[in-house]
C-alpha cells in the first residue's frame, strides 16, 4: 500500500475556516438554505476551483467539482449543512476531506493522473427533505415529497430555492459511466472508537430505520368516580406497551442495535381525569433487515396481546419511510482496511453506521463506501462535537491512500 502524502495544515485550516461560517461558540449553525449554508457553499465553490476542479452550484444546492483529467473518476464528499444547533465536523470532515485529497493526490507526481469530484451535499440534515441533494443528483427524489417540503421555520422548499436564486437553475444529474463509485468519510458520532483507543473506523453498512406512530384510545372519565375495574386508560396501555419492549427487545438483537421511545403524549393531560387518549413514538435501527422484522413482528405481537386483554383500542401506523440497511461495497472496504493497516496498524474496526448519511441513497447508483475517525466523547449534533486534529490528520490520510489505491487498480 503506497502511502501518499498530504498537507495537514491545509487541511485543518479549510476546517477551521468553513467553521467560522455560521460559527456560535464552539459549534456551527448553518441550516439548508440559510444565508450561512449559501455562503458556505460559494466558499467552497471557491476553494474547489482552486484545486483546479471545474465546479458547479446547482438547482438544489448541490456544489460539485469535477476533475479535468481523462479516465474514470471516483467521487468524495459529504454534506456542509448542518443541525439548528449543530458541531464544526459533521459532514464537513467529508467535504474538506475530498478537496485535501484531490489536491494531494494532484501535487504527488506517482498520482497526479488519477481523477478525483468532490461534492458538497445538500440538505443531508433534513431542514426541509432529508438527503435532498443527493436524491436530487440520484434521481430518487419524490416530486411530491419536494412540493411538500417545509423546512423547520414552515418556509416551503420551492419559496427557499427562488430566495436563494436557484428556482431556475439546472440540476446536475448521476453519470453512472464517469464514476467508479463514492467515499465518504465521516466522523463517527458514537462513543466505539473512542473506547477502544482504535482511530479509523470502516463502515460495513448503514442501518436501516423503521419508525411507528403508536396510537391508545380509551375512554376519558372522571379520576375520583371510575373505579379501578371500569377504567379504559390509555396511558396504562401506552406505558405496558413501553415496558414490555424494553424489556422483550434485548432477546432479540445484537450489540449494535438501538431503539428510542422518543415522544410521549396523554391526552387530555389532567391529573384529574383518566386519560382517553395515549400516543408513543418508537424507532430501532440495524444493519440487519431479519432483526428489524423481528422487532417489528415483536411490537405487533405485544400490542395486540395489550388489546386482547384491555379495552384499548391500539393503532400502529409508520412514522416514516421505511430506511432499508445500505451494505457498502466490499472492495472499497478492502481498500480502506489495508490503508488504514498500514497507517495505524491494528487500531481500526469494520463497524455499521448507526446513523444516516448520504450513501444510503447514493448506494442503489454507485458503489459506496465510508470511513469514520473518533468522536470525542461521542458527542455530536452538539456545539461540543470535536475530533482530535491527529485523528483527524490520520483519517485523511487513511482515505487519501485507499482513493489512490483503488484508481490505480483499474
Amino acid at each position: 500500500m503506497q502511502t501518499i502524502p498530504i498537507n495537514s495544515d491545509r487541511l485543518l485550516s479549510d476546517l477551521r475556516e468553513l467553521r467560522k461560517i455560521g460559527g456560535v461558540g464552539s459549534g456551527v449553525v448553518r441550516p439548508a438554505f440559510s444565508d450561512y449554508d449559501m455562503e458556505a457553499r460559494y466558499w467552497l465553490k471557491k476553494r474547489f476551483e482552486d484545486a483546479h476542479l471545474d465546479t458547479t452550484i446547482d438547482g438544489v444546492g448541490n456544489v460539485l467539482g469535477r476533475s479535468r483529467k481523462i479516465g474514470t473518476s471516483i467521487l468524495l464528499g459529504s454534506h456542509s449543512d448542518t443541525q439548528p444547533e449543530g458541531g464544526w465536523l459533521d459532514g464537513a470532515l467529508g467535504v474538506i476531506y475530498g478537496l485535501e485529497v484531490a489536491r494531494a493526490l494532484h501535487e504527488y507526481d506517482n498520482t497526479s493522473q488519477l481523477s478525483v469530484d468532490v461534492v458538497s451535499w445538500q440538505d443531508e440534515e433534513s431542514n426541509f427533505l432529508s438527503c435532498l441533494g443527493s436524491r436530487s443528483w440520484c434521481g430518487t427524489l419524490n416530486p411530491d415529497l419536494e412540493k411538500l417540503a417545509v423546512s423547520r421555520e414552515g418556509e416551503k422548499l420551492e419559496h427557499a430555492l427562488k430566495r436563494v436564486g436557484l428556482d431556475n437553475t439546472p440540476r446536475l444529474k448521476i453519470e453512472e459511466n464517469r464514476y467508479l463509485g463514492y467515499l465518504e468519510a465521516h466522523i463517527e458520532q458514537g462513543c466505539y472508537l473512542e473506547e477502544a483507543s482504535e482511530k479509523i473506523g470502516i463502515v460495513t453498512a448503514i442501518v436501516g430505520i423503521r419508525a411507528f406512530i403508536i396510537s391508545f384510545k380509551g375512554e376519558q372519565n372522571h379520576a375520583g368516580t371510575t373505579t379501578m375495574k371500569r377504567r379504559k386508560d390509555a396511558a396504562t396501555a401506552m406505558f405496558e406497551t413501553a415496558y414490555r419492549i424494553n424489556n422483550q427487545f434485548p432477546s432479540l438483537v445484537n450489540e449494535t442495535t438501538v431503539w428510542t421511545i422518543g415522544n410521549a403524549t396523554v391526552e387530555p393531560g389532567a391529573s384529574s381525569i383518566v386519560p382517553g387518549a395515549a400516543e408513543l413514538t418508537l424507532q430501532f435501527r440495524d444493519q440487519d433487515e431479519r432483526i428489524l422484522d423481528s422487532l417489528e413482528e415483536e411490537v405487533r405481537k405485544i400490542v395486540s396481546e395489550i388489546e386482547n386483554k384491555t379495552e384499548i383500542k391500539v393503532d400502529v401506523r409508520p412514522g416514516r419511510e421505511v430506511i432499508r440497511p445500505s451494505k457498502m461495497d466490499s472492495s472499497f472496504q478492502k481498500h480502506l482496511s489495508k490503508a488504514a493497516q498500514a497507517i495505524t496498524p491494528n487500531a481500526w474496526r469494520y463497524m455499521p453506521s448507526a446513523a444516516g448519511h448520504d450513501p444510503m441513497v447514493i448506494h442503489e447508483k454507485l458503489p459506496c463506501g465510508m470511513l469514520f475517525i473518533p468522536s470525542i466523547r461521542g458527542i455530536s449534533h452538539n456545539f461540543d462535537e470535536d475530533s482530535h486534529e491527529e485523528d483527524i490528520v490520520l483519517g485523511c490520510e487513511v482515505l487519501t491512500s485507499a482513493v489512490a489505491s483503488i484508481l490505480m487498480s483499474e
